[in-house]
């Protein structure tokens, strides 16, 4: 049989134990892995929190995928099943109304624009529809409605224009983009900002 104090020292003995082994949690091991856990968990959500604030702005290089639609939803052009389209905001790479819609994007987000003709390749002109007469052109060559010929202007620029009318003594050339005087709109998703301003 126990005394007394036997018992004490016995209850002291655990309690001392309780109080070594409390110690421990807070001042070992097992509180600085916690501290470094939390830390790393704080730095991923740091990154999260800069990725999802990133936006394109002037002077970024980013990538997107498009599709361009007319407005009775013929697709003049798109970028689906290829590399996506690399450019850099505000440097006269792309129409304007595009480079505008672009900004303030986030990766991954996907947005639709629609651009008025005056943002996009211009109003149709008359004056850049010439009729000349077919033998002031190759006559090596076939011309056909739609074809596409080179011109060298006065001044020696080279433009490019469509043919629209062939006739026995006379072609008809338009200089206008094929998109001059045509709203434009655009399915753009974000795919990445290759390198920011």
């Amino acid at each position: 049989m126990r005394t007394q104090p036997t018992k004490l020292i016995g209850l002291l003995t655990i309690l001392f134990i309780l109080l070594l082994a409390s110690g421990c949690v807070e001042d070992g091991d097992l509180q600085t892995e916690s501290k470094s856990v939390e830390l790393e968990e704080r730095q991923e959500e740091l990154v999260a929190d800069q990725n999802e604030t990133a936006q394109a702005k002037v002077g970024d290089t980013i990538r997107v995928h498009y599709t361009g639609t007319l407005d009775n939803g013929t697709v003049f052009d798109s970028s689906v099943g290829r590399e996506p389209l690399e450019f850099t905001i505000g440097r006269g790479q792309m129409i304007p109304g595009f480079d505008k819609g672009v900004v303030g994007l986030n990766p991954s987000e996907s947005k639709t624009i629609t651009i008025p003709a005056d943002q996009a390749y211009g109003p149709y002109r008359q004056d850049l529809v010439q009729v000349v007469a077919r033998d002031q052109l190759p006559t090596d060559s076939e011309l056909e409605v739609c074809q596409m010929l080179q011109s060298r202007q006065p001044n020696g620029q080279i433009i490019l224009v469509t043919v629209t009318n062939v006739t026995d003594s006379n072609v008809t050339l338009d200089a206008n983009h094929r998109l001059a005087g045509k709203n434009l709109t655009f399915e753009i998703q974000l795919v990445e900002i290759v390198s920011s301003a």
